[in-house]
C-alpha cells in the first residue's frame, strides 16, 4: 500500500513537472514577442531559461514515456513469437535497455559535475543544477526498464541485472563522481576495471544491439548503445555523448518540436477536424473525388503539425474512415489504403517538425527549406488526390451537393482553424518572429481556439491532453538526444569523408547516385522514424550531395520525401503498423490495399528527385 502511494505521488510530481514545463515552454517566447513589441526590449535570460526547459521536458517526458511504455521501437520481430517466449525476450530487451540507461545515468552523472563550472547559472538557477535532470531521468528509465518485464520475479531480476551490468562497464565515471566529492579517494583500480569491462563487453553488447533492435527495443536503446559502446572502442571519453545531448537539446530552434507538436495534439484531441472535414466538404464535395481530395487536405493539415509520428491516422482515421464509405460510398480498401498513405502527406509543409529538424542538423535555413518543400508537397497532394478522382469517375460515385449557405456556414464555423496556418506563415516568413516563437503563439492560439472560441476541451481536460501528447514529445527528444552521440561519432570518425571518397571513385554518373540514395532512404525509412533517421543518416548523405552538386535544399527535400515513402513500405513502415492496429486488420491486407497508393507515391517521389526545379524555384522568393 504504501509503494503504491509513493509511486501514485511520483507519478502526480512527474506529470506536474512536465505540465508545469510545457506551458512555460509556450508562455515565455510569447512573453518575450509582447515584451518586444511593448517595451522595445526582451525578458531578461529569456532563450537560457527557453533552452533548458526543452532539456527538462526531454527528460521528464522520457521518463514518462517508459513509465507510459510508448518509447518509439521496431515491434515487427515479435508479433508471431508465442507468448511464452515473448515474455522471456522482454526480460532480456528489459535488462539491455536498463544496462544503457544505467551507464548513461553514470556518463550523464559525470559529465554534469566535471563538464561544468559550478559558478555557471541559468538565469538564478546553478546551471549543474538544472543539468542534474539528465542523469536523473536516465536512472529512472533504467528503473522503469526492469519494470517492463513481464515474466514475474525471475524475469524482473534478469531486468535488473542491467543496473549492475550498466555499472560494471561505468566504473571509469563512477571514479569520476567519486573523486569529484573526496578527492583523495583511490580509484585508479577502480578506473582500471571499468575500463577493461567495458572494453571487453563492447562487441558482444553491439551484436546485442542490433539484434534487439528487432525484438520491440526501444529506438533511443538501440542507437544510444550502439554510439556508446563505439566511443568505448575508440577509446573516446564517454562524457562526450551526454554532452553531445545536452548541446542538441538547448539548440535555438529545437523548442519549435515540441511546441508544434503540443499544438497538433491539441487541436486532434479537439473537434477541429470535425469543422475542417465538413468545410472542405461544403467546398469540394461536389468534384468528382471530392471527398477524396477531403480527406487528403484535412490528413495534409494535421501531419503539418503532428509531423510524421502517425498521430493523424489515429486521432482521425475511424472519422475519416466512416465518411468515406459510409457517407462517400467508397470500398473499404480504397478507403484504408488511403487514409494509411495519407498520414503522413503533409510532411513538407510548414510547420512540420522534420523539416526544422532537418534544418538544425543540415545547418540551412529552415525558412528555405519550407520553401523548397511547397511545390514537391503539393505535387504529392494533387497526385494522391487524382487517384480519388479516379476512383470516383469509376465507381460512380455521388457528389455532395455545393450549397452556398453551407458552405459559408463552413466557414465561419472553421475560421479559427483556417487563420492558424494564416498566421504562422506570415509571422515566420515575413520575419517578425522565429521559428520558435510562432511555433509559441500557435499554442497558445490553439489552446485560445480550443478551449474559448470553440469550447472543446475544457480546463480541466487540459492535463489529459497534455500527458496523451507527453510520451510522443518525451519518446521523439529521447531519441534525438541519444542519436546525436551516433552522429557524432559518425562525423568523429571521418565516415562521411571515407564514404564521399568511396562514392567519388566508383560512382561517377549522378542518374545512378540519386537512384542508389532513393533505394537506401526508402529502406532507412522502413527501420528508422523519421528523427533518428534525420540525426545518423543526414551527416552521411550532406558530403555525397556536394560530391555531385546537389542543391543542399534539393536533398533536404529529396531526403524528407523518402523517408515519408518508407513509413508505407512493407514490411515494417510504421504507418502500416498503426493501420493494422486502427482498422483491425492483419497487416498482410494493409500491405495490399496500400501497394497502389504505395506506388504513385515512389512515381511522385522519383519526380522530386529527378526535377530539381521542383524544390529551388521559390528559394529566392523567400531568401535567406
Amino acid at each position: 500500500m504504501i509503494l503504491k502511494k509513493t509511486a501514485l505521488f511520483f507519478h502526480r510530481a512527474e506529470n506536474g513537472i512536465a505540465y508545469a514545463t510545457i506551458i512555460l515552454l509556450a508562455l515565455m517566447p510569447a512573453l518575450e514577442v509582447a515584451a518586444r513589441w511593448l517595451f522595445k526590449t526582451g525578458i531578461p535570460d529569456s532563450s537560457d531559461y527557453l533552452q533548458h526547459l526543452v532539456l527538462w521536458l526531454t527528460f521528464v517526458g522520457g521518463m514518462i514515456t517508459s513509465r507510459e511504455r510508448k518509447h518509439l521501437s521496431l515491434a515487427a520481430g515479435v508479433e508471431r513469437i508465442p507468448e511464452r517466449v515473448r515474455k522471456w525476450i522482454y526480460a532480456a530487451t528489459g535488462s539491455l535497455s536498463a544496462t544503457v540507461c544505467t551507464a548513461f545515468a553514470w556518463s550523464a552523472l559525470s559529465m554534469v559535475l566535471i563538464g561544468f563550472d559550478p559558478s555557471k547559472r541559468v538565469g538564478v538557477f546553478p546551471l549543474q543544477l538544472v543539468a542534474g535532470v539528465m542523469p536523473i531521468g536516465y536512472g529512472v528509465m533504467a528503473a522503469r526498464f526492469i519494470t517492463r518485464a513481464p515474466t514475474g520475479l525471475t524475469g524482473r531480476l534478469i531486468a535488473s541485472l542491467g543496473i549492475v551490468l550498466g555499472t560494471l562497464i561505468s566504473l571509469d565515471q563512477v571514479g569520476t563522481v567519486i573523486t569529484t566529492f573526496f578527492p583523495a579517494a583511490a580509484v585508479d583500480l577502480l578506473v582500471s576495471a571499468g575500463r577493461g569491462i567495458a572494453g571487453a563487453t563492447s562487441m558482444p553488447f553491439i551484436i546485442l544491439l542490433v539484434i534487439a533492435a528487432l525484438f520491440d527495443t526501444p529506438i533511443f536503446i538501440v542507437l544510444g548503445g550502439l554510439a556508446y559502446f563505439l566511443f568505448v572502442r575508440s577509446g573516446g571519453q564517454l562524457e562526450v555523448i551526454p554532452n553531445e545531448a545536452y548541446t542538441m537539446l538547448i539548440g535555438n530552434a529545437l523548442p519549435a518540436i515540441p511546441l508544434f507538436a503540443f499544438t497538433g495534439y491539441i487541436l486532434a484531441e479537439s473537434r477541429a477536424g470535425e469543422r475542417l472535414i465538413e468545410l472542405f466538404r461544403a467546398v469540394l464535395g461536389w468534384l468528382p473525388g471530392g471527398m477524396v481530395i477531403v480527406v487528403v487536405m484535412v490528413c495534409a493539415f494535421f501531419t503539418t503539425f503532428t509531423g510524421a509520428s502517425g498521430v493523424t491516422i489515429l486521432a482521425l482515421g475511424a472519422l475519416l474512415s466512416t465518411i468515406l464509405v459510409k457517407s462517400g460510398g467508397y470500398k473499404e480498401n480504397f478507403s484504408t489504403g488511403l487514409i494509411t498513405s495519407s498520414g503522413s502527406i503533409g510532411l513538407l509543409f510548414p510547420p512540420s517538425l522534420p523539416v526544422i529538424l532537418y534544418g538544425v542538423v543540415a545547418q540551412i535555413s529552415i525558412k528555405q527549406m519550407y520553401a523548397g518543400g511547397l511545390l514537391p508537397g503539393l505535387f504529392m497532394v494533387v497526385v494522391i488526390s487524382m487517384m480519388g478522382v479516379v476512383a470516383a469517375v469509376r465507381g460512380k460515385i455521388p457528389r455532395v451537393p455545393f450549397k452556398l449557405g453551407g458552405s459559408l456556414k463552413a466557414v465561419r464555423d472553421s475560421i479559427w482553424e483556417l487563420m492558424l496556418p494564416v498566421i504562422i506563415l506570415a509571422g515566420f516568413f515575413s520575419g517578425i518572429t522565429t521559428v520558435v516563437e510562432i511555433g509559441a503563439i500557435s499554442v497558445l492560439y490553439s489552446l485560445f481556439i480550443t478551449m474559448v472560441a470553440h469550447r472543446d476541451i475544457s480546463l480541466r481536460r487540459l492535463p489529459d491532453v497534455m500527458l496523451k501528447c507527453l510520451p510522443i514529445i518525451g519518446g521523439i527528444l529521447v531519441i534525438l538526444a541519444l542519436a546525436k552521440g551516433l552522429s557524432y561519432y559518425i562525423v568523429d570518425a571521418e565516415i562521411p569523408m571515407k564514404l564521399s571518397e568511396w562514392v567519388r571513385i566508383h560512382i561517377h554518373s549522378k542518374v545512378l547516385f540519386l537512384v542508389i540514395l532513393n533505394a537506401v532512404l526508402i529502406v532507412t525509412g522502413c527501420f528508422m522514424d523519421i528523427y533518428s533517421a534525420i540525426m545518423v543518416v543526414v551527416p552521411l548523405i550532406i558530403p555525397l550531395g556536394e560530391v555531385f552538386g546537389i542543391h543542399p535544399v534539393h536533398l533536404g527535400i529529396i531526403f524528407l520525401a523518402n523517408l515519408e515513402l518508407g513509413y508505407l513500405t512493407p514490411p515494417v513502415g510504421l504507418n502500416l503498423f498503426l493501420s493494422s492496429y486502427l482498422f483491425n486488420r492483419p497487416l498482410t491486407s494493409i500491405y495490399r490495399v496500400v501497394l497502389p497508393f504505395l506506388l504513385v507515391l515512389l512515381f511522385t517521389v522519383l519526380v522530386i528527385t529527378y526535377v530539381p526545379w521542383m524544390s529551388t524555384a521559390l528559394l529566392d522568393i523567400v531568401g535567406q
